[in-house]
């Protein structure tokens, strides 16, 4: 939609155009597209049943509310997309430091504009993507920031009385007059700080210290919350909490299917040669995150972030890619060490609870990989036979493979061998190619050598065989060996 070619109150008037609040431009914008059945919040994954109706009931009742959930919950991504629901171009009086809408000059300047010039009133157009403001809540931030103070130097080089409302240097909150102002974070105001915007909410007014005269604001207020913050650095206080008038809890994604449509979202995965990552590799990178969010390493009250897969899966795309570099292969495809050389995606992204803390950041980023691995292998695969001792009999499907490293015939694999040479050496171990054929989807030689190293994998997960790992060369071998060793 062009900008409108309309340049004076008076011309504006002549289009017969009614002025709406921004929470009834909302409201009405929603209901438009509810009935009309087009998308709403593009890009929200997986909160289709639960969070969206709640948040679309708080824009039906024109309220102010506050997503509250972990972090890594999309709660900033979704308060950006309400801009969606604006008028694509709102007028503004010219200059005003409010934007104030040409029917409701609210400050001081538009009203002298307005009975200075009456309807020849120049006004300008704002862009839907101009009227929305967020701002962090840092304990460092002061109530002149958000709402504003009297600026002394402005009176003396004007020649204003301090009593003068043009006086005044507004804050952000103002400045998104006719607009979403969003603060994330809001625990982290100081409570002083959060006093202020008690007045906004509730009369939908401001008032700069003692300034004698209140102005009128029409702006929604949107605020985000995480719940570890109410003990760790600072609180909701009551009044404020009571004068939001909706509050939505978000949540993780609830499935791996959900998870990866956010990945696949999300991530930068565009590289110099195609990349293929199978169904079951990517079910094991997002399964990291439902493991961390269930291991007694972590700390449950600081959640785990839906980033650590999208910052995950780049890394392991990346290491693929280092290695094609090096080996001149032209498909790039994972192999279970770019899985391990991605830990630095998940140790930055966890919070050790007292167990993790003793094991440390680096074994515990391993113990999630490893589980991640071991839960899609008992899908994929049948249950193992365990038995007292391991002969090739001993389980009817990976009995040979265990037999060949019980028979001292260790398995070297390196990172940056090229594909040929990689399938070679799996090729040794007996029935591994067989197996993986047989329970996996494989498609080409590239998940065919993907396959036979998840098997590898699995049984060592399972603590069948062993597995050492120095400096991108993994070493398969006898798990009682290893062990007398």
């Amino acid at each position: 939609m062009e900008k409108p070619n309309i340049q004076t109150v008076g011309e504006l008037k002549a289009t017969g155009a009614i002025y709406r609040s921004v929470k009834d431009e909302l409201r009405e914008n929603l209901i438009d597209r509810i009935r009309s059945r087009r998308a709403l919040f593009p890009g929200i994954v997986g909160y289709e049943n639960t969070v969206l109706p709640m948040l679309q009931n708080a824009i039906l009742s024109r309220h102010n509310f506050i997503l509250l959930g972990l972090r890594g919950q999309a709660k900033t991504r979704l308060i950006r997309t309400l801009t969606d629901l604006l008028d694509e171009w709102a007028p503004a009086i010219l200059g005003s430091p409010l934007n104030c809408h040409p029917y409701q000059p609210n400050c001081a300047y538009s009203r002298r504009l307005i009975a200075d010039h009456g309807d020849d009133t120049e006004i300008e157009w704002r862009h839907k993507s101009e009227r929305y403001q967020e701002k962090l809540a840092t304990p460092d931030v002061t109530i002149a920031d958000l709402i504003g103070d009297l600026d002394p130097i402005k009176a003396a080089r004007e020649q204003r009385d301090l009593t003068d409302e043009e006086v005044i240097s507004f804050g952000i909150i103002p400045r998104s007059n006719r607009g979403i102002f969003a603060i994330n974070e809001l625990p982290d105001l100081q409570a002083r700080i959060q006093v202020g915007l008690l007045n906004i909410l509730e009369e939908n007014d401001l008032q700069i210290r003692g300034f004698p005269v209140r102005i009128p604001m029409d702006t929604a207020l949107v605020f985000t919350a995480n719940p570890e913050d109410y003990t760790n650095r600072g609180n909701i206080i009551t009044p404020l909490k009571d004068r939001i008038d909706s509050q939505i809890l978000t949540h993780y994604p609830r499935s791996i299917r959900e998870s990866e449509k956010i990945t696949t979202q999300e991530a930068w995965l565009h590289r110099s040669a195609p990349v293929a990552i199978p169904e079951f590799f990517r079910d094991i990178i997002e399964s990291v995150p439902f493991v961390a969010r269930q291991s007694e390493f972590i700390d449950k009250s600081s959640g785990v972030s839906a980033r650590l897969t999208i910052s995950l899966i780049e890394n392991i795309v990346s290491n693929m890619e280092r290695r094609n570099l090096i080996t001149g292969d032209t498909v790039m495809t994972p192999r279970f060490s770019d899985i391990y050389a991605g830990a630095p995606s998940i140790t930055g992204k966890i919070e050790l609870g007292y167990e993790g803390e003793r094991e440390g950041l680096a074994l515990v980023a391993a113990n999630l990989i490893g589980q991640s691995i071991k839960t899609i292998f008992l899908q994929v695969f049948p249950r193992i036979e365990k038995a007292d001792h391991l002969p090739a009999q001993a389980d009817p499907i990976f009995g040979q493979i265990i037999a060949f490293f019980a028979h001292s015939n260790p398995l070297e694999l390196s990172d940056e061998s090229p594909l040929a040479a990689h399938f070679d050496a799996l090729s040794a171990v007996p029935t591994l190619k067989k197996t993986a054929c047989k329970y996996l989807p494989l498609k080409s030689t590239e998940e065919v050598v993907l396959g036979m190293e998840f098997v590898l994998e699995g049984l060592h997960q399972e603590n069948l065989i062993a597995r050492e790992s120095v400096d991108g060369i993994f070493k398969y071998s006898d798990m009682l060996a290893t062990m007398l060793g």
